[in-house]
């Protein structure tokens, strides 16, 4: 009886190298050269800037939504050089506009 690894493995050989490090998936940049063709098409950053003054709920998406895909995923630092700032917590809490 095979194993799940033997049936599993296609071809002949070790599989290729793959995708070098740090190159993006062919698929994942064309999409993003899209959406980034389309966003200057509809007016690009004033586009967004007047959608996000249309209403509240634009401006609430913003800040939540978009705003933190800037953001960095992770903080990567030494704590213990002079001068940096020390960061053990960091609280976000949203508040309703007018409430």
């Amino acid at each position: 009886m095979q194993s799940v690894k033997e049936t599993a493995k296609i071809g002949k050989g070790k599989p290729g190298p793959g995708r070098p490090k740090g190159l993006p998936n062919k698929t994942t940049q064309s999409a993003k050269d899209a959406i980034a063709f389309a966003a200057d098409a509809l007016g690009g950053g004033q586009r967004l800037v007047d959608w996000v003054k249309e209403d509240e709920a634009n401006e609430k998406a913003f800040w939540t939504t978009i705003y933190p895909k800037l953001l960095p995923l992770q903080v990567n630092g030494d704590l213990a050089v002079s001068g940096a700032l020390d960061f053990r917590q960091i609280i976000v809490n949203g508040v309703k506009p007018g409430g």
